[in-house]
């Protein structure tokens, strides 16, 4: 039977499952009849059809019928016990490394915080807060030195405790994803803390008693900040350690492994939420022995579920320890740079193509541009030490106008205005190289052959773009994204076109005003994504209003990393003000160098969709293959022919 009198044929039958599969009301006796069918119809397109769009279509279809019959029906208790009671004791036991280290790496800085308290005496005051050690003198001279846990209303100190350490918990795993150093930095902030707290109530005689009132709620509060960093250190060391997968997918695992350690902690942190409001808040109440069971109990709970219990099931399920995971990832089919792309399309090969070739222009930006751009920056922050001692109104605007020289106070500004188009330039070059060795291995060799061909081009085409960002001020960038594309793509279009420099240029204008609308539109999408997914890092609303030394009414995770660096500075006499502000602009320039080849990327596909409406190369050789189409090859072709087949 030929393929349309087969589809002819059925597709009554194949309508009236579309329409009973969207209705509210399905019959069961129905399904299941044109269940049988359809399997009957799916067979017959398998022996006759099998390279045919009809038989993925009677696929699809079959797969439809079976989930309708088959309705998964909700998670029950069971399930969820099972969860506790194997899959995340298993990938505790996968991590059972990383967490060994973090707990080890929280008592080397425990005790480097006891034993800095024991030779200085005001060590405690700079990591704890001089007003806090005042405090606490006068609590323990009152008889009562952990008054501190004395409050008016039991219920908002649970609360307002338990947000505070679920959101501290969750900073130190999640900032895990930057190569493990978020985590560590978090772990270390409070393991010194608890040292010196520690040890500063042993030096007045009541290291005992303060242990029976902190530990209390302490022994789940503490062990779930250091299984915490144990877990961002799982996450982060997917991007450090890929293994046998890519670093996308190891880090997809990682994360997902690393994240069902920190929800079982969740139970933990709320618990030591209620232990500090209820019962540490009454200690003096509680008898010694009562104390001490409770502490022991906690430990012996945490030692028993994250140490004993998952090596009791690792050793039952020995299969599912070294079991493989799959992970779904976008395809990794290659790019066909003669075609013409829509928006749509240029947008979901721009983050496609990010991802399959980071590791070729990030080595490029980590080995040649960060190097380049902290040099400049220590030069700059030399020069402009009175800007590094303060806050300012829009931090990431002063920090950039101070790294880059946007200001022109001086004729170093200048020069490293200068240089930094230089650096922009060599971001395009390395995604311009990229493109070119789309299918070969990356070798430092043939990449400066490409850099002293490309470079000066590149260089001379991005220098409208550059300067134009330079001299006008952040809030005319609005009206700016209307006048950037008139010259957008001309620094690609040199990078990538094999021709005349004279013709390079000529075609550079000519491309970037043909796309003025594409490139307005992608630079307009680029520019809201990731504006939007800045704001935790660097909140728009993160400003400081009025006295520039206070804190800015909304915090954004980088004013708390810069309170981390001030404190740590206070602690070991450094300068608070530059140091703090030197770490911002090293997340600024990362952010540069991890964000920029975005826009760069959307950039050359840009260029290369108005390359073949100009030269039409793609068109061209879609002419050499006129004729020899694969009959049994399914392609766009045959779907469109199979769905219109349908509606007649």
């Amino acid at each position: 039977m030929k393929e349309t009198k087969f589809i002819e044929q059925n597709k009554e039958k194949w309508h009236r499952f579309e329409q009973l599969s969207e209705s509210q009301s399905k019959d069961p006796e129905e399904l299941s009849s044109l269940y049988m069918d359809i399997t009957d119809d799916l067979s017959y397109a398998q022996t006759f059809y099998n390279r045919r769009t009809v038989r993925v279509y009677l696929n699809q279809l079959a797969q439809r019928v079976y989930t309708s019959l088959h309705i998964q029906k909700g998670e029950s208790f069971k399930k969820v016990f099972t969860v506790w009671k194997v899959s995340l004791p298993l990938e505790i036991y996968r991590a059972r490394k990383n967490l060994l280290f973090a707990f080890i790496v929280f008592a080397i800085w425990a005790a480097i915080g006891a034993i800095s308290t024991h030779y200085d005496p005001d060590f405690t005051a700079n990591v704890i807060g001089a007003d806090y050690v005042k405090m606490t003198e006068e609590n323990i001279a009152k008889g009562n030195p952990l008054k501190v846990y004395e409050t008016d209303s039991n219920l908002g100190m649970f609360i307002d405790i338990t947000t505070n350490n679920l959101r501290v918990a969750f900073y130190t795993f999640i900032f895990g994803i930057f190569f493990t150093i978020g985590s560590h930095i978090f772990l270390f902030q409070n393991s010194i803390m608890i040292g010196t707290f520690q040890y500063y109530f042993a030096t007045k005689g009541l290291l005992i008693t303060s242990f029976l009132g902190i530990w209390i709620h302490g022994a789940f509060e503490i062990s779930a900040l250091v299984l915490a960093a144990g877990a961002g250190i799982t996450m982060g060391n997917g991007w450090l350690f890929p293994k046998n997968y890519s670093r996308l997918q190891s880090l997809q695992l990682s994360a997902k492994r690393g994240l069902k350690i920190m929800l079982s902690l969740v139970p933990f942190i709320i618990l030591a939420g209620f232990l500090e409001s209820y019962v540490t808040a009454n200690y003096l109440e509680l008898a010694e022995w009562t104390k001490w069971t409770l502490i022991l109990l906690s430990f012996a709970i945490i030692l028993f579920y994250y140490v004993i219990y998952p090596t009791i099931v690792a050793r039952k399920y020995p299969e599912l320890v070294t079991e493989e995971e799959t992970v779904n990832v976008f395809p990794n089919s290659g790019f066909n740079l003669e075609k013409i792309r829509t928006i749509g399309q240029i947008l979901s090969d721009t983050f496609r193509f990010y991802r399959l070739h980071f590791s070729k222009f990030f080595r490029i930006n980590i080995f040649m541009v960060f190097p380049l751009i902290l040099i400049l920056t220590y030069f700059q922050n030399d020069l402009h030490k009175d800007l590094m001692a303060t806050n300012h109104y829009f931090d990431w605007s002063k920090q950039l106008e101070i790294m880059m020289g946007f200001g022109y106070e001086t004729s170093q500004d200048t020069l490293i205005n200068f240089c930094w188009a230089f650096i922009i330039s060599l971001l395009f070059i390395a995604i311009s190289y990229t493109f070119s060795a789309i299918n070969q291995v990356f070798t430092w060799k043939s990449f400066f052959s490409f850099f002293a061909k490309r470079i000066f081009l590149v260089f001379v085409g991005n220098l409208f773009l550059f300067y134009t960002i330079s001299y006008i001020p952040w809030y005319w960038y609005f009206i700016l994204l209307f006048a950037l594309p008139i010259f957008y793509l001309n620094g690609t279009v040199a990078g990538i076109l094999n021709d005349t420099n004279g013709n390079k240029f000529s075609l550079g204008w000519k491309y970037s005003l043909r796309s003025y609308g594409n490139s307005l539109l992608t630079l307009m999408i680029f520019t809201s994504i990731f504006a939007l997914f800045l704001q935790p890092i660097a909140f728009v609303g993160s400003i400081h209003d009025g006295n520039l030394l206070e804190d800015p009414p909304i915090r954004d995770l980088l004013d708390m990393l810069a309170d981390f660096v001030k404190s740590t500075c206070d602690t070991f006499g450094f300068d608070r003000w530059f140091w703090s502000n030197y770490v911002r602009q090293i997340v600024y320039i990362l952010f540069i160098l991890c964000v920029l080849p975005l826009w760069i990327i959307s950039m050359h596909f840009l260029a290369y969709n108005e390359h073949e409406k100009e030269s039409a190369s793609g068109l061209k050789n879609e002419f050499k293959k006129f004729g020899k189409r694969s009959r049994v090859k399914e392609n766009d072709v045959d779907y469109e022919e199979i769905n219109s087949l349908l509606k007649v």
